[in-house]
């Protein structure tokens, strides 16, 4: 079937009823019709429109050589670096469709899986592992274009670096029964974006001081398979209208935990088991961190334009451009912005054929990029925040603007350059991104993308080519090292 509309996936995940809860209760209509999900599943399904848009088909699809159908980008194995551009070229279009604020567009794990499935021959051979599944996996989602969520964060029951928390009901999801059909899998997870609202949930454990043999797994299940619960966390949805909240009537990803009621996941399903070797390396040793942040950069670079687009537009709504501190402020976006398009491009320049014949973006680039942009997000928001200064909080509704009172509004509200219902959209916009409920998850969420900051900052310490430079100073001292 290959890369399918909008209309074609909002049927299947309607049709799917995984188990979702809401505000207590289980869902049991139509997905795509509720108030918490109706906004980003539209959203999602824009983005397949967009992928079979006769104008941009050959920038968001590549022909199956078995099919002849064409197949989204974001599942193409990369062999040269023309194929990298196009990769980024496909995943700037779907940012641009949200702005950067849909953190797990398909894009995202669609790359997680082709890099998955690009480095399983390193499984080849090993104890309790099936790198013959995780490419199965990978070419039935290229083939029916399937969506994914992925939860690898255990509960926060005690974070104490000495003390390993046990008790006698799984807390965090591990193995608790082997049998003919496959693992039975018991306990939770934390964090599944868009929990629910996918084909498939993706699972996988990450390195860990205490990791144990039955919590050391990866595999890929249906997000309806019996025993798989999703506990969303209150809805960041403001309302329908996009005047009011013109960011999370529309990006709003949803959170949930993710429990696991007795779920077998059968054998075919299973990436490996019981290993802690594999646990700990395939992700450090597989093209996953390369193709994950090579994502993630792309989206963040387009995030930042919009939000230094929004910053100007609010300076020119106020008038106060000629302010020499406005300038700092807003130097600070065009500098996190040029930096981080310079590592993108500096990881596709560097890139090099892996083993299994991939072409991996230069990891050390995005590395750094990852370090920064939970550093400057922040700061960008804030900065919005004393730009915009009084203007974030008087702001009336679309409501208001139509009612009796209308006439003052228009009055009192307007700007230097903006009609009053034009500077208003303006600053909802600014309060959406920055202090509703919807922007301040998203500051955190950017903080915490891709782990915490310093284990980010620790692994690239530890990964990075110092040797050289250490060489160069002692031989400038003559001293051994």
């Amino acid at each position: 079937m290959g890369a399918i509309n909008g209309k074609k996936l909002i049927d299947r995940l309607d049709q799917l009823k995984a188990e979702i809860w809401f505000d207590g209760e289980r869902i049991t209509g139509k997905i795509s019709e509720h108030p918490a999900f109706k906004g980003i599943l539209e959203t999602k399904a824009s983005l397949y429109d967009l992928q079979l848009e006769p104008r941009l088909l050959n920038e968001m699809t590549f022909i199956s050589p078995d099919t002849n159908e064409p197949i989204g980008i974001s599942y193409l194995q990369p062999k040269t670096k023309e194929d990298l551009v196009k990769r980024r070229t496909m995943m700037e279009h779907w940012a641009r469709q949200t702005k950067g604020m849909v953190a797990r567009s398909p894009d995202y794990l669609n790359s997680v899986i082709m890099g998955f499935a690009s480095s399983a021959p390193f499984l080849k051979g090993k104890e309790k592992c099936f790198p013959e599944n995780i490419q199965t996996i990978y070419e039935t989602a290229m083939s029916k274009d399937l969506t994914f969520t992925h939860t690898f964060v255990t509960p926060q029951v005690n974070r104490s670096l000495f003390n390993y928390f046990s008790s006698k009901e799984p807390i965090s999801a591990k193995v608790i029964e082997q049998n003919e059909q496959g693992l039975v899998i018991k306990g939770a997870r934390l964090l599944a974006t868009q929990g629910g609202l996918t084909d498939e949930v993706l699972v996988f454990s990450t390195p860990s001081l205490f990791l144990q043999e039955d919590e050391s797994f990866a595999f890929s299940i249906p997000s309806n398979t019996p025993g798989l619960k999703f506990i969303c966390r209150e809805s960041f949805v403001g309302g329908d209208s996009a005047f009011n909240h013109p960011l999370s009537s529309r990006f709003e990803e949803m959170d949930s935990l993710v429990v696991f009621d007795h779920v077998l996941v059968p054998w075919n399903r299973v990436f490996y088991y019981g290993n802690i070797e594999a646990s700990a390396n395939f992700l450090l040793k597989s093209s996953f961190h390369c193709f994950a942040l090579h994502q993630t950069v792309t989206r963040q670079i387009v995030k930042s334009e919009f939000i230094l687009g929004l910053a100007q537009l609010i300076v020119e709504t106020i008038n106060v451009g000629e302010y020499q501190h406005i300038h700092e402020k807003l130097s600070e976006f065009i500098i996190g912005l040029e930096t981080m398009k310079a590592l993108l491009e500096k990881s596709e320049q560097d890139s090099k054929l892996d083993e299994f014949g991939t072409m991996r973006p230069h990891l050390i680039p995005l590395q750094i990029a990852s370090n920064i942009f939970p550093k400057i997000y922040p700061r960008y928001c804030e900065i919005i925040q004393l730009i915009g200064a009084s203007g974030m909080v008087t702001l009336p509704t679309e409501k208001a603007i139509n009612s009796s009172i209308g006439l003052d509004i228009h009055q009192y509200l307007q700007g230097s350059t903006k009609t009053a219902e034009e500077r208003i959209k303006v600053f909802r916009l600014a309060w959406d991104l920055t202090m509703s409920s919807f922007g301040t998850r998203q500051i955190q969420y950017e903080r915490y993308f891709f782990g915490d900051p310093i284990r980010l900052s620790s692994s690239l310490y530890n990964t990075y080519p110092k040797e050289q430079y250490v060489k160069t100073v002692c031989e400038f001292l003559d001293i051994k090292h």
